[in-house]
C-alpha cells in the first residue's frame, strides 16, 4: 500500500505541474510546515501517515470519497 499511496501522491503532482517547493509553500498557506527536503524525502520513501496524506490533499484542494467495497 505504501507503493500505492506514493504513486498517488506523485501524479498529483504531476498532474498540477507541481515542484516540492510549490508543493511546501501550498502546504505552509494551510499550517502544514515541511520544507522542500522533508516533502521529498517523505514522498519517495512512501512512509508517510494517513494523516500527512490528508493534509496534502487539504492543501491541493483534493476531496476524497470513501467506497466501501461491499456495496460497490
Amino acid at each position: 500500500m505504501e507503493k500505492k499511496a506514493k504513486e498517488i501522491i506523485k501524479l498529483e503532482l504531476k498532474k498540477r505541474e507541481m515542484s516540492y517547493i510549490k508543493l511546501s509553500q501550498k502546504m505552509s498557506q494551510n499550517g502544514y510546515k515541511y520544507n522542500e527536503n522533508s516533502l521529498r524525502s517523505k514522498i519517495n520513501r512512501g512512509s508517510f501517515s494517513f494523516a500527512f496524506f490528508l493534509e496534502f490533499c487539504d492543501s491541493l484542494d483534493i476531496d476524497l470519497v470513501c467506497i466501501d467495497k461491499g456495496f460497490a
